[in-house]
C-alpha cells in the first residue's frame, strides 16, 4: 500500500507539473497506454490464482480510475485556462450580436427547370442531357432544316468551321435519342443554347427545355392537352391561351403558343410546338406509319419574364443579389 501512495503521488505531482495539453497526453501514455506501468502491471492477473486475481484486479482498477480522474481534472483546467488567454488577448465582444447569417438558394432559371422537369416528369418523361458543340447534321440537316435556311447563316449562328457550331436548340439532343432508343419515346431536354443576337429580350446564350413524345396513336389533342396543362401548372393562373398556326421544318403541323396577359391587354407569344415531322422520324429510322410524334420547344427565361413581368433578359445573368433575392 505505501508502494501504492507513493506512486500515485508521483503521478500527481507530474500531472500537476503539466503545462499544456501536449504533456498531459505523454503522461497518460506513459501510465494508460499499450505499455505504460498500469498496462504491464494488468498482464500479471493471468498468472495469479483466482483468489489474488480477484483482489488485484480491484486494486489495480481503483489506481486506473482515481488516475484517469486526475488527468482529465487537469485537462479541462489547462483548457479553461488556454480559453481565457486566448479571449484576454482577442479584440472579440462576446456580448455583441451576431451577424446575419445569409443563406444561399438555388437561381431563378435552375429553379424553373426544376419545375418544368418534375411536371413533365410526372408524364413519363426522361430528362437527357447532350453536347454543347454540336454538328451540322444533328443540329440542322436530321432536323429537316435546308441548307438555304437563314438560321444556318453567321449572323444567327456561332460556327467554329463548316461543319460545327454552338448548338442553337436542344432538338438535336432529340435526334441521338431516337438514333438509339425504340418507341415509345418520352423525353425533355434542358440546357443551353446559343444564337447570335442580343437586346433587352435576347440573349447571345440562353436555356430552353425541349420536349419529345414517339408512341402510337400520338396525335395534336394529345400535344394540346399537354401544353395547356403545363402552362396552368407553370403559372399558377388560368390564363386566355390561343394556339396559333405557325411553321418549324422540324414538325407538321406547327403552332405557337401565345397566352393573352391582362396587364398589358396582349397576346404573347410564350412556346412553339407540333407533330414531329415524317421526314424527321425517317431519318432516324422510326417508321411514320406505325407512329407518330409531337415536340415542344420552350424558351426558360421567356417563361420567366412572362411570370414575373420582367423586362430585360440581362438580368438574369448580372448576378444582382438585389435582383436574384426576390426569387428566393
Amino acid at each position: 500500500m505505501k508502494l501504492t501512495k507513493k506512486y500515485i503521488k508521483n503521478v500527481l505531482l507530474q500531472i500537476n507539473k503539466c503545462k499544456n495539453i501536449y504533456e498531459l497526453n505523454e503522461i497518460k501514455s506513459k501510465n494508460l497506454g499499450k505499455k505504460g506501468f498500469i498496462t504491464k502491471k494488468m498482464k500479471f492477473l493471468k498468472e495469479m490464482d483466482l483468489n489474488k486475481r480477484k483482489e488485484f484486479s480491484i486494486f489495480i482498477n481503483k489506481i486506473k480510475k482515481k488516475i484517469i480522474k486526475l488527468i482529465l481534472n487537469k485537462k479541462n483546467e489547462l483548457i479553461e485556462k488556454f480559453s481565457n488567454i486566448t479571449l484576454n488577448k482577442s479584440n472579440i465582444d462576446i456580448t455583441l450580436s451576431s451577424k446575419e447569417i445569409c443563406s444561399g438558394s438555388l437561381h431563378i432559371i435552375t429553379k424553373s427547370i426544376y419545375k418544368i422537369q418534375n411536371f413533365f416528369s410526372k408524364l413519363g418523361c426522361e430528362v437527357i442531357s447532350g453536347p454543347e458543340i454540336e454538328s451540322d447534321y444533328y443540329n440542322f440537316d436530321a432536323l429537316n432544316i435546308k441548307k438555304d435556311h437563314p438560321s444556318r447563316d453567321s449572323h444567327d449562328t456561332f460556327w467554329f468551321n463548316k461543319n460545327f457550331l454552338l448548338r442553337t436548340q436542344t432538338s438535336s439532343v432529340q435526334i441521338r435519342s431516337m438514333e438509339v432508343k425504340k418507341p415509345p419515346i418520352r423525353i425533355v431536354v434542358p440546357g443551353k443554347v446559343y444564337r447570335n443576337d442580343s437586346s433587352l429580350t435576347h440573349s447571345p446564350m440562353f436555356h430552353q427545355i425541349e420536349g419529345l413524345i414517339v408512341e402510337k396513336g400520338i396525335s395534336f389533342s394529345n400535344l394540346k392537352w399537354i401544353m395547356e396543362n403545363f402552362l396552368y401548372d407553370f403559372f399558377k393562373k388560368v390564363y386566355k391561351i390561343r394556339f396559333r398556326n405557325s411553321y418549324f421544318p422540324f414538325t407538321t403541323p406547327s403552332a405557337e403558343i401565345d397566352i393573352f396577359n391582362n396587364k398589358s391587354q396582349k397576346w404573347l407569344e410564350v412556346l412553339g410546338c407540333g407533330m414531329v415531322h415524317p421526314t424527321v422520324l425517317k431519318n432516324v429510322k422510326i417508321n411514320s406509319k406505325i407512329y407518330s410524334g409531337c415536340a415542344f420547344g420552350i424558351g426558360i427565361e421567356r417563361l420567366i419574364m412572362l411570370k414575373y413581368n420582367l423586362s430585360n433578359i440581362r438580368s438574369f445573368f448580372k448576378n444582382d443579389l438585389r435582383f436574384l433575392k426576390q426569387f428566393k
